[in-house]
Order: C-alpha cells, then structure tokens, then sequence
C-alpha cells in the first residue's frame, strides 16, 4: 500500500479534517488537516505516538511545554501525556499512535 500524502491535503473551511492512512491491531496512523485558528483542547492519549508536522504553523503544548509547530518537526509522546495544540495558520501534520 502507497499514499502521497501531500496530494491528500485540504482544509476545512474551519475545524479539523482527519482522513486514515494505516491501521492494524496496535498501530493507528493519520493524517490531520487543522484550519487556521482551529484549537484542540487539552487530553491525553492511552498510546504513545508521534506528531510529524508537514506544514504550517501552530503551537503543540505537551505537558506543560510549547512546541512551535513548524514543517519538519517531530514531536514524541509518551501515552498518557497531556497536550493540547493550535494552528495559527492551516497546519497539517501525521499522528502516529501504538
């Protein structure tokens, strides 16, 4: 199985847009199109995951801590750890959870 993902981005006019990338019994993987001033309120997760940014601009608080949500970067969680993220522009990113 292949997907360009960049081909499969697009933005809700307002709120987030998630569409599946792969799926098996331990490991789910997204991606999310957020619309620019969009805000996902704080939670946790029961998985440990990752975050990898492919574009825009936001903030992703992890535990506490701001991450500026840039392209290329990466962000680990541990399960169970409090975040919480905002777009300051259309911002697109992979989630990773197993």
């Amino acid at each position: 199985m292949h997907k360009n993902i960049k081909q499969m981005i697009e933005y809700p006019k307002e709120g987030i847009l998630s569409k599946e990338l792969a799926k098996t019994g331990k490991q789910d993987v997204n991606l999310f199109c957020m619309a620019k001033g969009t805000k996902m309120s704080e939670h946790t997760s029961t998985k440990q995951g990752f975050v990898y940014v492919l574009e825009g601009k936001g903030v992703f608080v992890l535990e506490g801590k701001d991450i500026e949500m840039l392209p290329g970067v990466f962000i680990f969680m541990n399960k169970n750890a409090k975040h919480s993220l905002s777009a300051k522009e259309n911002t697109s990113f992979i989630l990773a959870l197993s």
